[in-house]
């Protein structure tokens, strides 16, 4: 566990993921010994899980720090509290910049006030049965739903990976998920009224097909769901994520100035999925 600090801010990190320290106008011993304190309390909330843990105190911005370290782990993990002002927008950076920039993969983990709740995985969009595993304050969250988003893509396709090497830790069920907009006039307008939208959807699930085939003969026991739906890729795994216990997206970011930034469809799942967000960047080792 690692708490960073630079003027006010504090954060700790637990095995790659923070825990606020708060905002205060204090001297460096004094934010030192704040974070001394954040790291204790993280230490013995980890302990309580039955997880081995150590601690370092680093003095830097959270962000650079964090993404210095990643290049030494497998799993990066950071949380967002849900709230707004002065501190939602520091750690709203934190959350943003090592997703895009980390040497693992990480993974966003969302405050929700209500247990997840939403879409079946028989229908979307109708309500679920018997929610995704939940959990109390403290308490190991099990992951029993993981949906992957695919769309042909070199880094879609590490994601699927990531997202299978996960099920396979948890023995969760595992979705594969493809958005096809071909029912978005502002889209695809440019597809002839003629088109079968039908088939192009059809023809989307037979690409999706062949990879997932592969991973599945790679695998002996596994078996991933595979589901091709109008919409956009953002939109169904926000949907999805109502019923999952985590979501996998590829992230190929943007050259340029834009390189900062996540791709699009990363983004908007990290800022709306109702559940943790695992995000695989151009960066990650294979």
């Amino acid at each position: 566990m690692v708490a960073a600090h630079r003027l006010q801010l504090l954060a700790a990190l637990v095995h790659g993921g923070i825990l606020d320290g708060g905002y205060a106008a204090l001297d460096d011993t004094t934010i030192q010994e704040g974070a001394k304190s954040v790291l204790a309390e993280a230490e013995a909330r980890v302990a309580d899980a039955g997880v081995r843990a150590t601690t370092e105190v680093a003095t830097g911005d959270a962000a650079g720090v964090l993404v210095e370290l990643s290049g030494d782990y497998g799993l990066a993990v950071v949380g967002t509290r849900g709230r707004g002002g002065f501190t939602e927008r520091l750690l709203g950076t934190v959350s943003s910049a090592l997703p895009a920039h980390a040497q693992c993969p990480v993974v966003v983990v969302p405050l929700r006030a209500e247990a997840n709740r939403g879409v079946s995985w028989g229908e979307p969009g109708e309500a679920e049965a018997e929610p995704a595993g939940t959990s109390g304050p403290g308490e190991v969250r099990e992951v029993r739903r993981i949906v992957v988003g695919v769309d042909g893509s070199p880094q879609a396709e590490r994601a699927l990976q990531h997202a299978i090497t996960q099920a396979t830790a948890w023995g969760a069920e595992l979705t594969a998920v493809t958005g096809v907009p071909v029912g978005n006039a502002g889209i695809l307008a440019w597809l002839p009224s003629s088109i079968d939208r039908e088939q192009v959807l059809a023809d989307i699930g037979a690409g999706m097909d062949v990879l997932v085939d592969r991973y599945e003969a790679q695998n002996p026991g596994l078996r991933i769901r595979r589901i091709v739906l109008d919409g956009t890729g953002a939109e169904l795994l926000t949907e999805f994520s109502t019923a999952s216990d985590l979501v996998v997206v590829g992230s190929r970011g943007r050259g340029g100035f834009r390189g900062l930034l996540l791709g699009s469809t990363s983004q908007a799942v990290l800022h709306h999925s109702a559940c943790p967000v695992l995000v695989v960047n151009k960066h990650c080792p294979d």
